[in-house]
């Protein structure tokens, strides 16, 4: 009999125990819950929760909340936890990667591009790149998978298909293939072509890293082992692009091939089973098939006003080191806008123009940076004003509410970052089909 209770208290300090671990492990859960569900009431107010583009989506009846996707994520607070199940925070920030999906146990993500209520433009494409317009592919950024790694390997794939499609010709007077754009992908597809012995033109409307360079010198970019055709394994999680240009340069300088750089593709055009390539220079490039790598930015988009076209306007930054002593006005509010701002503000008077009364979609630190930035008064950042007007020495900012309140300054340089004009009409010119998608998969599991 002494022995039954014995048992019988010891099996309820057991239980009992287990009761306070379980609770203890469930109010543990929901602060953490309550912590993330705090974090999405925030991106919300701040405009960040909603996705722009490629976003994971949690089927709630797959998730079991290992905690996987988030610890494969390499940015901050793309996912969380509320309520036992894996959702998303701070879903504009993700650049699409993959690396949840991929890290999820129960194949309980899926990668999808737009939302129900925010659309986004892609090009139709098939399964070997290839578009509606036989002979003429699209990989990369423009076909909405714009990481660095998807890139290449977008690029690589691309050129290996055309490989597939056609034999070569003899005709000296004809490419094989012409690339337009180089940035990931276009190099990628550029080493490729170079590797199957192709006769390649690689043409690029910038300078060699495409939309990758067209944001601040000094900004990190974050990506992950990859395969370079000519180069072989390229392991790098975190990277400063001026380390990854000089890698790009140096491949591209050992296998000796050369980018048409500066260099505007105006149109392309069916001719006689081949396409003819003309650029804003005047020149002519006939080709069998062409390969478009070239971003969903597009061109830098204008602001239409008197002296935008003086030579102190630059709608990227380079080299801000070198920069000092100047004036400058810098125009816009996302992170590029900020990002620069900031590098220039530490040798220069910077003023920052910003058509709204407040910044949102920005990274959580750019946003504590800049904010320390007005705090301190290192920047002057103006919000509800543009740019009216640019002349040699001067610019004059107005209120976005009312042009009349006005004020004419000293500028020395203007540095503009209103986003990119989509180069849909280029693509609808060219003959290729375009299509809105509204929260549409582009990879999930099978």
């Amino acid at each position: 009999m002494e022995q039954l209770v014995e048992n019988i208290v010891v099996y309820s300090v057991a239980i009992m125990i287990c009761l306070v671990v379980v609770i203890l492990y469930l109010r543990r859960q929901k602060r953490k819950s309550n912590k993330v569900e705090a974090k999405i009431a925030k991106a919300k107010l701040e405009g960040i929760h909603e996705p722009v583009s490629l976003h994971p989506v949690v089927d709630p009846n797959k998730c079991i909340a290992t905690g996987a996707c988030i610890a494969a994520c390499p940015e901050k607070d793309i996912l969380g936890i509320v309520n036992g199940k894996a959702t998303p925070i701070n879903a504009s920030h993700c650049i699409g990667h993959g690396a949840c999906f991929h890290a999820c146990p129960t194949q309980a993500i899926t990668l999808v591009i737009g939302t129900e209520k925010r659309g986004v433009e892609l090009p139709h494409v098939n399964q070997n790149f290839e578009t509606n317009v036989p002979g003429i592919y699209i990989a990369g950024e423009l076909g909405g998978m714009g990481l660095i790694k998807n890139s290449v390997t977008q690029g690589r794939q691309a050129v290996e298909n055309i490989v597939k499609a056609g034999k070569k010709h003899h005709d000296p007077t004809l490419y094989d293939l012409v690339i337009v754009g180089a940035g990931p992908a276009g190099i990628a597809a550029t080493l490729t072509a170079k590797k199957h012995h192709l006769k390649s033109l690689t043409i690029e409307q910038d300078t060699l890293g495409g939309a990758v360079f067209s944001f601040p010198r000094a900004k990190i970019v974050m990506t992950a082992p990859m395969e370079l055709p000519l180069y072989g394994k390229l392991k790098l999680f975190e990277t400063s692009k001026p380390e990854l240009l000089d890698l790009w340069k140096d491949v591209l300088k050992k296998n000796d091939i050369e980018v048409k750089e500066n260099t505007k593709v105006e149109s392309i055009t069916p001719e006689n089973g081949h396409f003819k390539v003309e650029t804003h220079l005047g020149e002519q490039f006939t080709t069998k098939f062409v390969l478009l790598a070239i971003g969903r930015r597009g061109t830098p988009r204008k602001l239409g006003i008197p002296g935008e076209g003086l030579e102190k306007v630059a709608y990227r930054l380079l080299e801000a080191e070198n920069i000092e002593g100047k004036e400058i006005v810098v125009v816009g509010g996302g992170d590029s806008a900020i990002e620069s701002a900031l590098l220039l503000a530490v040798q220069n008077n910077v003023i920052l123009s910003y058509r709204n009364e407040a910044f949102s979609r920005i990274k959580p630190k750019n946003l504590e940076k800049i904010n320390a930035a007005i705090s301190d008064k290192s920047i002057d950042v103006r919000f509800n004003t543009g740019l009216l007007e640019i002349t040699k020495d001067e610019v004059t900012i107005a209120s976005a509410n009312n042009v009349e309140e006005r004020q004419t300054i000293k500028n020395d340089l203007v540095y503009i970052f209103a986003g990119g004009e989509l180069p849909t009409q280029f693509l609808k010119k060219v003959g290729i089909d375009i299509s809105t998608k509204f929260g549409e998969a582009i990879l999930k599991h099978n």
